[in-house]
């Protein structure tokens, strides 16, 4: 469909939502009437996916949106050269069912396969191998893109550096990504080695990642984000390589239920938080050691539970991953930690990872290296507003940044802070393209 037509549109945390313009393009060449037609309408448009985006980055009410999912194909598959060339729709999902049983597997995944390739770039997303393999941009080896006056561009890094990496992490304001070159990794199974060890305080913590990051290409933790005292920050740390043995097909997925609609606010609160957390700990405790897994097991925990995000009730999450520079990672990780436990809110969901030192290519890219904390909070009002707004200060006074695809509500003084090429990149930013995020950000 290439026009556009009203659509109820919400962002992945279920807090902002507001009626929108959408067109839903089924094939490349409807892309550029598409566009054409948006600007005609005086459309600043934005191109999205699946919205796993947890804030604004993928609403744009007063633009218009390009549903990029009907542009779903694989183009190109050169398994000598080991690349693979799929048009921006095309979710992760449906690309591993494909190249795993190949022998291959994505260079860089978040935690959810429910992505799309455009999104991934756009987010410049990172995974768990982040410090051996830095950021999916790095892997990104030509990008098709659409750009307000109709014409498609091809992007590589020698031919247009400062336009490729500004879209790279560019969260589509740069144009319409219609395609994207990427290149995989060879994998000899379906199956990881994989390695739960509990750890009892954040100290812990700091010194099973240092001795992890040499032996093993993925690591992540769980934390316990409401314990206190002699064990706070405790949690559950997983580490894993692929296996060298086993099976090469990746399975149906690990999707066990779907949420059929969203919970009562009221059950997320304070105590079911705490006795959820306790227990999980507790059951870490008794499975820890080494086993070897299915490979979407390992990778996308969360998708066991479809639409999780209903968990949170009517009022919806927001989400809060930071960053902060290792001189300082220890003490402001700490800080975070005592503000939330204290704060009595927080999730089932907090994680925390290092980052290592692989310089991201995109101008807006968030991996830096240091020490990433995310986590959810249950949208209590003003109550959570204060809270994060407090972190922020920590974030801010480390010297670290937040997250724009995780965002709901970063303050222009954060992402200004964050960001210091902001102004660099708004430059490559078309006329035509815009978002909630953007004008939020960059107009403040």
């Amino acid at each position: 469909m290439t026009r556009f037509e009203p659509a109820d549109v919400r962002s992945w945390g279920n807090v902002l939502q507001a009626e929108h313009h959408a067109a839903f393009p089924a094939w490349r060449d409807q892309l550029a009437r598409i566009v054409l037609s948006g600007r005609q309408e005086g459309r600043a448009l934005l191109a999205t996916g699946l919205r796993r985006s947890y804030g604004d980055s993928g609403l744009n009410p007063e633009g218009g949106l390009i549903d990029m999912t009907g542009l779903d194909r694989i183009i190109d598959f050169d398994r000598e050269r080991r690349l693979v060339r799929v048009e921006a729709g095309l979710s992760f999902d449906a690309l591993l069912g494909v190249i795993v049983r190949q022998g291959f597997f994505l260079p860089v995944t978040p935690g959810t396969r429910f992505v799309t390739m455009g999104g991934a770039v756009a987010n410049d997303v990172h995974g768990k191998n982040h410090h051996i393999n830095g950021t999916i941009g790095r892997w990104v080896r030509r990008i098709g893109l659409m750009r307000s006056n109709g014409e498609e561009l091809e992007l590589t890094l020698e031919s247009d550096p400062q336009l490729f990496s500004a879209t790279i992490g560019g969260l589509g304001l740069t144009g319409a990504i219609t395609w994207v070159e990427l290149e995989v990794l060879p994998i000899e199974s379906a199956v990881m080695e994989a390695e739960n060890i509990p750890f009892d305080n954040l100290d812990m913590f700091f010194s099973l990642a240092a001795e992890s990051d040499n032996a093993f290409d993925y690591t992540v933790s769980w934390i316990d984000c409401l314990a206190k005292g002699a064990s706070l920050g405790r949690g559950i740390f997983t580490r894993g390589n692929h296996a060298k043995t086993g099976s090469r097909l990746p399975g149906r997925g690990n999707t066990k239920f779907t949420m059929p609609l969203s919970l009562p606010s009221l059950c997320m609160n304070r105590y079911s938080i705490s006795a959820f957390n306790s227990l999980y700990f507790w059951n870490g405790k008794r499975k820890a050691g080494r086993q070897n897994i299915p490979i979407y097991q390992f990778f996308y925990p969360l998708d066991s539970i479809g639409r999780w995000n209903r968990m949170y009730g009517s009022k919806g999450m927001y989400q809060f991953q930071s960053v902060v520079p290792p001189a300082v990672e220890k003490d402001a990780t700490k800080e975070m930690l005592k503000t939330i436990s204290a704060s009595g809110q927080g999730s089932f969901l907090a994680v925390l990872k290092t980052f290592g030192a692989i310089s991201s290519p995109g101008m807006l890219s968030f991996p830096r290296p240091g020490t990433t904390l995310a986590l959810d909070f249950p949208n209590h009002g003003e109550t959570t507003s204060r809270l994060m707004a407090r972190l922020d200060d920590i974030v801010l006074e480390a010297g670290g940044r937040l997250y724009p695809a995780k965002d709901g509500r970063m303050p222009a003084r954060m992402f200004k802070a964050g960001y210091p090429a902001w102004q660099d990149f708004a430059k490559y930013v078309d006329s035509g393209f815009s978002s909630h995020f953007w004008k939020r950000v960059s107009q403040e």
